[in-house]
């Protein structure tokens, strides 16, 4: 017998569109960051964006690690829970351990250009079936089946990864 085992990637955007409290905190406080860390890589200030950073000073995409502990202590607060990816009873059921902080974009001079992603990687999950277009998925840990969740990949989730395990 053949056991699936994937992992989820979910990639959460936020930008200054974002609405609620826990998003507009992380875009506000790593907007800051990112104005004061750039400055290290900007020391003549000849660039203003980040991608104009990214292009001239190679080293600037160390960015994407130094700008993320602003959004640490929040993603903290979610509780190893991924935000927003919710089961077909509109739970959410995904818990992470792994998540990857990116800069989409950003400007020093520009406020409603900053944009950041959080790549939050789920715990693994045991794939049982595929129903219509549902996935049957339980914990891969969880040796009882009594924790089933019926899911349907939603946009900005993909599978991250896959195995076969036999059994």
């Amino acid at each position: 017998m053949e056991t699936k085992i994937i992992t989820l990637c979910y990639r959460k955007i936020i930008d200054a569109r974002s609405q609620r409290e826990w998003e507009r905190l992380i875009f506000e406080d790593t907007w800051k960051e990112f104005k004061m860390q750039s400055q290290l890589y900007n020391q003549e200030k000849k660039y203003h964006s980040f991608s104009q950073l990214l292009m001239h000073v190679p080293a600037s995409e160390k960015l994407h690690f130094l700008v993320s502990g602003a959004a640490v202590n929040y993603i903290q607060q979610l509780n190893n829970k991924i935000p927003d990816v919710v089961n077909n009873i509109g739970k959410t059921f995904l818990r992470f351990s792994n998540f990857y902080f990116e800069i989409v974009n950003s400007d020093i001079q520009n406020k409603p250009i900053h944009s950041v992603a959080i790549h939050f990687f789920s715990n693994a999950l045991q794939w049982h079936e595929t129903i219509g277009e549902y996935l049957l998925l339980s914990a891969a840990d969880n040796d009882s089946e009594d924790q089933m969740h019926l899911y349907s990949i939603q946009p900005f989730v993909t599978i991250h990864s896959f195995k076969s395990v036999k059994k």
